[in-house]
């Protein structure tokens, strides 16, 4: 498969996704805890609110880590 083909069918799997993802947060869906865990900073005052999901960053690196990973190993095989 030429390389333009191989960035097409990755740019459309990752299309794909996004629009899932956005569907399901849309129509009431969410992610439970996270967001709202320990490690995540939220800082309210008079001129508004800072938000740092330091946490929350952390688990979905992992978890993007280890589904790339995984798929990245089946698909060489």
């Amino acid at each position: 498969m030429g390389s333009q083909q191989a960035m097409g069918q990755m740019l459309l799997v990752l299309g794909g996704v996004i629009l899932l993802v956005g569907a399901f947060l849309y129509f009431g869906g969410g992610f439970g805890a996270l967001g709202k865990l320990p490690g995540d900073i939220r800082v309210e005052g008079k001129g508004g609110v800072f938000y740092a999901p330091i946490a929350t960053s952390i688990i979905i690196s992992l978890i993007l880590t280890v589904l790339l990973n995984l798929f990245l190993f089946l698909r060489s095989r």
